[in-house]
Formats: structure tokens, sequence, C-alpha cells
């Protein structure tokens, strides 16, 4: 089994692929574009479906999945799927993209998407990003420059912010300034960025804010990663990384037998999951059904195949805050820096059990890499995953992991870059066959 490369260069392509995926529409181009480097095949899903030996990928809008065939699939072979989503919490342009005010302020017209921190966009120089859709139906992916701000009220004017705390009415107070006094459009600004002649060729558009400043490393030994977007891209590119350091040891560009490898990157995952590109849409069964057809299996080929395969759901963890330790369960600290976090709810929030520890546990002792426990506080009800999605949809054993970050949901979360080598090294070893 190949080792991980240094935390070094992980994390310098870390930085550069945060900088890369503004939007889910950036990422699922982005990952696709890295894996064709590699030697995967694109897949248009109006085709007919190609399991050759080797490694396959496919787009949907702001999702990707690739799969990787080994040169023997044996008769008890299954699959084994990595999940995770592109998508994180942010502010989504309106139809109606802008708006001015009496005075002359020129503002976006902004929805909020999941469940933001709204505070952490204030006062931060904002871009936006996504796709454009041409009155020819092409898509287009825009990125701008720092376009606009959410300007905080002066506290001459609340003088109460700091002891009675921020109170922000989101169809009031999160609405983003980007010009006065001038005739700016923000279609002419997209249509300009995205090298179009004029902002009459736009027919439609998905659009998110994202933070300008871009993701840095901080600390006494610059172990830290800030950045906005690492849930959950900290997961994607942990599987990228294991994919093209996989690779490097194939013959023939492919694995020499074993398990289907499945990497699925869902999209709406902070919104709920149910759409044609989320984890509760029909795209990861439709890759295995497929696949397994493509591979020769019959109805109930396929479904031995399903029963005998596994999925890691990676979406990043809690790292337990120093500021609010009382916030957490006393006897489950998971610590940024000390590795990969195992999820576990009662209330299968979290889709983990004892089958799937277990195989959490081996897959990190082949990899070298140290495994801790997230249990919410029982006066906290946690958040969700793609993990119960996946194992509902699919019946197959799934274990949710990710790595402990703080300040989850952020416009500027943090992340270790010693958890983020870890789990990269651990997805590998679970494609592997520990």
């Amino acid at each position: 089994m190949s080792t991980p490369t240094s935390s070094i260069d992980h994390t310098t392509d870390y930085l550069r692929f945060l900088g890369d995926c503004p939007s889910p529409f950036h990422a699922a181009h982005n990952v696709a574009q890295r894996l064709e480097d590699l030697g995967f095949r694109r897949q248009v899903e109006t085709d007919p479906w190609e399991a050759t030996p080797g490694g396959h990928v496919l787009v949907r809008e702001g999702a990707v999945v690739a799969w990787v065939i080994p040169h023997e699939v044996g008769e008890g072979a299954g699959f084994r799927v990595v999940g995770a989503h592109t998508d994180s919490p942010t502010f989504t342009l309106k139809p109606m993209p802008s708006t001015r005010t009496a005075d002359g302020w020129g503002q976006l017209e902004v929805e909020v998407y999941g469940g933001m921190l709204w505070n952490s966009w204030l006062d931060r120089e904002l871009a936006l990003a996504g796709r454009l859709v041409t009155t020819d139906g092409q898509v287009h992916l825009v990125r701008t420059g720092a376009l606009a701000r959410i300007p905080q009220l002066a506290i001459h004017l609340d003088r109460g912010v700091n002891g009675d705390g921020l109170k922000l009415d989101p169809q009031k107070h999160l609405h983003p300034v980007f010009t006065v006094g001038t005739d700016a459009d923000v279609l002419q600004i997209l249509a300009r960025d995205a090298g179009l002649a004029g902002p009459e060729q736009i027919a439609s558009f998905d659009v998110v804010t994202i933070p300008a400043q871009g993701a840095a490393v901080f600390g006494a030994e610059q172990e830290f990663v800030a950045s906005g977007r690492q849930d959950n891209l900290s997961s994607v590119h942990a599987g990228v990384r294991a994919l093209e350091l996989a690779g490097a040891d194939w013959q023939d560009g492919a694995p020499a037998g074993g398990d289907v490898w499945v990497f699925a990157c869902f999209d709406h995952e902070e919104v709920g999951s149910d759409t044609r590109t989320g984890a509760a849409g029909p795209l990861l069964q439709d890759v295995l059904t497929r696949t397994a057809a493509a591979l020769g299996r019959d109805l109930d080929g396929t479904a031995r195949m399903v029963a005998a395969s596994s999925c890691v759901s990676a979406d990043a963890a809690h790292s337990v805050h120093p500021n609010y330790v009382e916030r957490h369960d006393p006897a489950h600290h998971p610590v940024m820096g000390g590795g990969p976090v195992l999820k576990v709810n009662a209330n299968q929030r979290y889709a983990t059990d004892a089958v799937g520890v277990a195989l959490w546990k081996r897959v990190c002792a082949a990899a070298g890499v140290p495994v801790q426990a997230f249990v919410s506080n029982n006066a906290m009800p946690c958040g969700s995953t793609i993990g119960p999605i996946t194992a509902t949809r699919l019946g197959m054993t799934t274990v949710d992991v990710g790595v402990p970050l703080l300040s989850m949901h952020s416009a500027r979360e943090m992340s270790h870059v010693r958890d983020l080598v870890q789990l990269s090294a651990a997805l590998g070893a679970y494609w592997q066959g520990a």
C-alpha cells in the first residue's frame, strides 16, 4: 500500500483545491478534471455504460461520481463507496439579482442556503461564483473578484449589541451592498467575468456568495487551515487525493482485483439532499446498478453485489471547543489533530453501528491512523449526513466519519492539517481492501 504524501504537500494542494472550488459546480468540474488527468474516462449518462477496467467519472450539475473497475471482479465482489458532498452553507442569488435603495445603494438580492452562522458573514468582502446558462443552452462557470459586503451596524447605533447579543433579520439585515451612486449591474459583471458578450446572453443562473479571502494556514506550527467550505470539501479533497495516490500503483490503469471502488460527491446535503443531484436522489443507485449490469450481472447478481457492499460517509465532524466544553458530551472529546472522527448517534442521525465501527477501526489500523469518536451531548440534538440516506436507499453497511472542525458552518471554518492527511490515508486503505 502506498504511504501518504507529506502533510506539506497535502496542505498546499488542499489550499489550492479550496480556491479552485468556490461553488458545487466548480467542485464537480475540478474533481472530474483531476481524475481525467489520472486516466479516468468521462461517462455521459445518455451513452452506453462503461465498465472496462480502470477509472470512470460522470458529472451531473454540482455532483460528481467516480468508480474504478479492477481487472478481475470476482463473483463475491461488491462496491466500496465513499460518499461526500460539494455544497456548503452560503447565500444564493435570487432571480432578481439586485435592487437599489432610495439613497442609491446597489444591493444583491440573496437567499439563505443551509444552516449558516449568519454573523460570520458580516464585514467580509464577498465574491460570486457558480454557473450561468446562456440562451443557447450552454453552461459557463463563473467567479468574480471581491464584489460585495454585508456591513454591520456601528456600535454607536446599537449600544446593546455586546451585552444583549446581535440580532439579525435575514430579509432586512443580510443584504450585501455592491455599489452606490452608479448604474453598475450585477448581471453585466457576471457576464463579463464569464467571458460573455453581455448580460442579454444569460438565460438563467445558479450563483452563490463566497468570502473573497482565500484559504490560509496559521498556528504556532502552521498546523491549522482557515477557510470557508471545509464542510465538506475537506472530505471531497481527501477522496481525490486517495484515488490519485492509489492510481500511481495500478498496473495497466486499474487495481488487480477486488471490489469496485466508488466515490460519490453529492450536492444539496446542506438543505436535505432531496434533489436529482442529492444523496436522496437516484444518482448513486443508478451508477451501481448500471455498473453491475455492464459487468454482466443480472437483477439477482446486482442485488448480491449491493449486499456485499459498504459505504464510508465522509463529512465534517465537531472538535471539542475549548471555550464551550459544556456543550459537548463529557466522555467524548474529539480534538483537532487527533485524527478522523467516528460519528455516533443512537437516534440514527448518523448511520454508524457496531459493524461500521469495526470496519472503520480496521481501516484506520491498516492506515496507521488514530480513531476518536463524537457523540452529542444528550441535551443538544446533532445534525445529520448523507450516511442515513445512503443506508436507507441502498441497505448497505454505512459508517459516518469526518475530520473535526471548529466554527462549522461559519464563513471561515478551521481544520487541522494532520486530520486532513489522515482521513485521506484512511479512505485509501478502505478502498484498497482493509
